[in-house]
């Protein structure tokens, strides 16, 4: 069982820059694979990104390409996700989730509202 909890989201205007962080609970972190997902206002949740277990295979949604990094600390059993040149259509919740593969997501966290004025 992995508890995650986000933290991070706010208010920023267009072009500025945000980290999300993602502590999970556990001592078994290192065995997940990690990722971002949101979800705007009237819309399905989707993919932002992800990382593999020990790193430092990566995937991006072609949305935030060049502009989001993910990362993690399996010290520290934390995932972050660097938002850079961010647009209004940026704004949404993001959930951090964590699976035994890329694309195999089993934990989800309750999300941080991340806004992004024009």
């Amino acid at each position: 069982q992995v508890q995650l909890v986000e933290s991070g989201g706010g208010l920023v205007q267009a072009g500025g820059s945000l980290r999300l962080s993602c502590a999970a609970s556990g001592r078994t972190f290192s065995s997940y694979a990690m990722a971002w997902f949101r979800q705007a206002p009237g819309k399905e949740r989707e993919f932002v990104a992800a990382i593999a277990r020990s790193g430092p295979t990566t995937r991006y949604s072609d949305s935030v390409k060049g502009r989001f990094t993910i990362s993690r600390d399996n010290a520290n059993n934390t995932v972050y996700l660097q938002m850079n040149a961010l647009k209004p259509e940026d704004t949404a919740v993001y959930y951090c989730a964590a699976g035994p593969a890329l694309y195999t997501y089993q934990y989800w966290g309750q999300g941080t509202q991340v806004t992004v004025s024009s």
